[in-house]
């Protein structure tokens, strides 16, 4: 009688490694394609719907890292409450904040989310989540980890068509 081969199964340490190179290749991306721009460039709408780059980072840190890791992982209760009174603000940078810092936060809140990931099982379900998501509920840290990943890159792309008006750099060019 032959036995069935068997399926290779990454191990839970593997594919949580593997899960946040991918991710880590997107935060990469948003950083990449800003440096070299000054102040005034990264708060510089460039799109009708008037957000900036600096803006875009702002909301990757808040809304994104520091939510889903954070208070929908973790279920860390200081950025529940943060969530429960915050308004839709995390797109804007007042003047009075330098560039520096809002790179800063989100180098920040991607080192805390990191820890929290490597900490916790992919299979770990979330501590806390949102009523305002109605119906819609991720399964795991693995689906939030995907989810975090995949808005992370679709940003990426805004990044780089802004740059690509600001000033026609391009990430990842090929040669022709």
């Amino acid at each position: 009688m032959n036995a069935a081969p068997s399926q290779s199964r990454p191990t839970p340490g593997t594919e949580s490694k593997m899960l946040l190179s991918y991710l880590t290749a997107q935060r990469d991306h948003v950083l990449g394609i800003l440096e070299g721009l000054d102040e005034e460039a990264l708060r510089r709408p460039v799109l009708p719907s008037g957000w900036t780059c600096l803006g875009l980072v702002r909301h990757l840190a808040l809304d994104v890292e520091r939510f889903w890791f954070r208070a929908v992982v973790a279920g860390e209760q200081t950025v529940i409450d943060e969530v429960a009174k915050a308004s839709s603000d995390a797109w804007q940078v007042g003047p009075d904040v330098p560039a520096k810092t809002v790179f800063d936060l989100y180098r920040q809140e991607i080192g805390l989310a990191n820890a929290i990931i490597t900490a916790t099982p992919l299979d770990t379900p979330p501590a806390w989540w949102p009523e305002f998501f109605g119906d819609w509920r991720a399964q795991d840290l693995r689906h939030l980890i995907l989810h975090v990943m995949t808005e992370t890159a679709c940003h990426a792309g805004h990044l780089d068509a802004a740059r690509e008006l600001i000033d026609g750099r391009r990430w990842l060019v090929l040669d022709e």
